[in-house]
């Protein structure tokens, strides 16, 4: 049943109805949003989801790097924090960043001011907010290795601040994520010299262009890695590799050449491509390999109705 903005609380942010999600996607696939709402701040946010009815579907996506939205596109109200969410503050050892900010921004901000510790985010794409309901890293740091608390509102409204302890994370996993929308974060790093924090983002940014397809149209890693005492120490796209499917293509969805746990659009794919492509992914490192491949992806919305 599609949301109607007759339904939705007055707010101080922007209601867009039917919104086009393909757009604010990496992947530029998918259907749209019945609703969009961008927030003015987090009072705003709050107010929303206090005065929304729990009948309503609610979510929230960041600039869409990790995200494959379905055709049939979002049924209810897809939040997107915008501007308000992007601050970023660097001092001392600490850092602080509204969710909306990149991750990248954050990393470099943090060089600048000579914290060390979050060089890896330099590699993670996407923003805060995405990088805490997974637990995002790369290059040998992870966010939980960082994160001092975080500030989230639940589906009622209520705000809530969570310790690095409160969050349970785990591999690409973070036990309150679910149901909660993030709104900013505080890391921790030490003291560094900018021209070496500098270098060694330097080295992530180039091993990163080196290896991966970056500037097609992709939705970053597909699969998380499996346990190592399971793949016999091999990673997602080496499994893939193995069974021979590198460059394997689904209407214009493809693996890519460059790496094998990478999803492309050539141009005209759809989500159902992309869909169809990773499953058969899946499926085939199971019955080949024994191993069962976790999707990293976020997969949202609802396949075309015939």
């Amino acid at each position: 049943m599609k949301a109607a903005l007759s339904e939705l609380p007055a707010v101080r942010g922007k209601y867009v109805e039917n919104a086009d999600l393909s757009a604010l996607t990496w992947f530029r696939v998918g259907g749209p949003a019945d609703v969009l709402f961008m927030p003015a701040d987090e009072d705003d946010l709050a107010h929303f989801l206090k005065n929304t009815p729990a009948t309503v579907p609610v979510m929230t996506m960041g600039v869409g790097s990790n995200l494959l939205v379905r055709d049939g596109g979002v049924r209810g109200v897809m939040i997107r924090l915008g501007s308000p969410f992007r601050k970023i503050d660097a001092s001392g050892t600490t850092v602080s960043a509204g969710a909306a900010a990149i991750d990248a921004q954050v990393a470099k901000a943090a060089a600048e001011a000579g914290i060390a510790g979050l060089e890896f985010f330099r590699g993670v794409p996407g923003t805060i907010g995405g990088a805490l309901a997974m637990n995002a890293g790369a290059y040998g740091g992870e966010t939980k290795d960082v994160l001092v608390e975080a500030v989230g509102f639940t589906r009622n409204g209520e705000r809530r601040v969570f310790s690095n302890e409160e969050m349970g994370f785990s591999y690409r996993h973070c036990d309150s994520a679910d149901g909660v929308i993030f709104t900013r974060a505080t890391f921790a790093g030490t003291r560094g010299d900018p021209e070496e924090i500098t270098a060694r983002m330097r080295d992530i940014s180039e091993k990163r262009e080196a290896t991966q397809p970056i500037r097609e149209r992709t939705g970053g890693s597909t699969f998380a890695n499996p346990d190592p005492a399971l793949s016999g120490g091999r990673k997602s796209w080496q499994l893939i590799d193995e069974i021979g499917a590198r460059g394997r293509v689904v209407g214009d969805a493809q693996v890519s050449e460059r790496h094998c746990n990478f999803m492309i659009n050539r141009g005209k794919a759809t989500a159902a491509d992309l869909e169809t492509l990773i499953e058969s992914l899946r499926k085939d490192v199971l019955t080949k390999l024994g191993v069962e491949l976790r999707w990293e992806i976020r997969r949202v919305g609802e396949p075309v109705r015939d």
